[in-house]
């Protein structure tokens, strides 16, 4: 027999980008010969000064709980970022520091929406952003950007999808999955949109902050519109930019009623993050970042490789990016010439008969879609290209 289980977990699905992880490395285990474009981490290690400081965290005894909230260190070490690079001024009590920052956007969700709360999230988005609303009981309202408009909505959109019952507006410039990141124009636009709903909460995700490299510098929602800073929450990590995945660290700075209620919330789940990540945080954070622009240099080089591979192959699309590890390419027309309903469908095809593993678009609010990691070595975006063409065409003279 079954046993039960609550509505509020039927409502949401696993994590596609988890699961296509878990099955690439089972294949992997079966002896298949499988490219993995699906996973959202880079393939460098930490570097040695960051591990270092972890190793002799252990070493020295740093290994009990902290509190909940974050170390002092480490508060202050996120306050000097937050000063230093986004001009933006939290102190210690405005600050939580999270098992990643997935965990403190679920905090926020559930510190702030009560059932039938809307938040608007613009599609596509990434992935686990809708199931943490659906988990607090919300409703997610996702107007969609497509690549006509450099997937980016505009005020327009952002101003007819809020509604009286709308609380919390999620961002997340550069975006994960399509690489796009809001101009300080756009940025401000949208916020004057804000501005006219004081009900409404605003969380950005700045994960992607120092992976980037278009020609006007990154900016975040809070710093273009200081207006909008009593009820903006700025999040970011040290996941991606200091290749830290495992260590998960994540943080947010806020109006210190959330951030309170945030802690509220964590400390009645996972109380504190690692006391050795945090430590190993605080030298990511302070030291010198030549090691973050030497990674966004390579993540750069392969970006252009492969956007480029991808507009050569029949009958896909691929707009450049801003910014992040991936690049996420229209497969409409590539889906006619393989006979696939769905970008689903071709994902499967493109696994079972190419050997590489891609995330479909859809789980990101993006039909038709398919996003991949460019965290490999450019030899193996290469040789995962290669697949994709002969795939492609043996697929359309079949």
């Amino acid at each position: 027999m079954s046993l039960p289980v609550s509505q509020r977990v039927q409502r949401v699905k696993p994590s596609p980008t988890v699961a296509l992880t878990g099955r690439v490395a089972q294949l992997k285990a079966e002896g298949k010969d499988i490219i993995g474009l699906g996973a959202g981490e880079p393939d460098f290690d930490t570097p040695l000064h960051i591990a270092d400081a972890g190793v002799d965290a252990i070493r020295k005894g740093a290994t009990r709980y902290t509190p909940l909230e974050g170390t002092a260190e480490l508060k202050d070490a996120i306050s000097a970022k937050f000063q230093r690079e986004n001009g933006l001024t939290y102190k210690r009590n405005q600050i939580l520091v999270s098992n990643g920052a997935k965990q403190t956007i679920f905090n926020l969700v559930l510190a702030v929406i009560d059932a039938g709360d809307e938040v608007v999230i613009p599609a596509p988005y990434w992935v686990s952003y809708p199931d943490m609303v659906m988990l607090a009981d919300g409703i997610p309202v996702t107007p969609y950007a497509g690549p006509e408009q450099g997937y980016k909505i505009t005020p327009a959109q952002l101003r007819s999808a809020i509604t009286p019952r709308t609380k919390l507006f999620i961002l997340n410039s550069p975006s994960n999955p399509t690489g796009a990141a809001y101009t300080r124009a756009e940025l401000r636009a949208l916020g004057e949109v804000l501005m006219d709903h004081p009900q409404v909460i605003i969380c950005t995700d700045d994960m992607y902050e120092h992976i980037y490299w278009a020609d006007e510098p990154f900016v975040s929602l809070a710093n273009v519109c200081p207006e909008l800073y009593d009820r903006t929450i700025t999040t970011n990590g040290v996941s991606k930019a200091y290749a830290m995945t495992g260590w998960r660290i994540g943080y947010c700075g806020g109006p210190l009623e959330i951030v309170t209620a945030m802690s509220i919330i964590q400390g009645q789940s996972t109380s504190n993050a690692s006391s050795i990540a945090q430590k190993a945080a605080v030298v990511a954070l302070n030291a010198d970042q030549a090691c973050v622009r030497e990674m966004n240099r390579h993540f750069r080089e392969r970006h252009d490789f492969i956007v480029d591979g991808l507009n050569k192959l029949p009958g896909v699309s691929c707009l450049p990016g801003a910014g992040t590890f991936y690049a996420f390419a229209n497969i409409k027309t590539a889906m006619q010439l393989l006979g696939c309903p769905d970008d689903n469908a071709f994902a499967e095809h493109l696994l079972s008969h190419g050997g590489v593993a891609v995330v479909p678009g859809s789980g990101f609010g993006a039909p038709g879609h398919i996003r991949l990691s460019f965290a490999c070595s450019l030899a193996t975006l290469q040789e995962a290209l290669r697949r994709m063409e002969r795939t492609l065409k043996t697929g359309a003279q079949a």
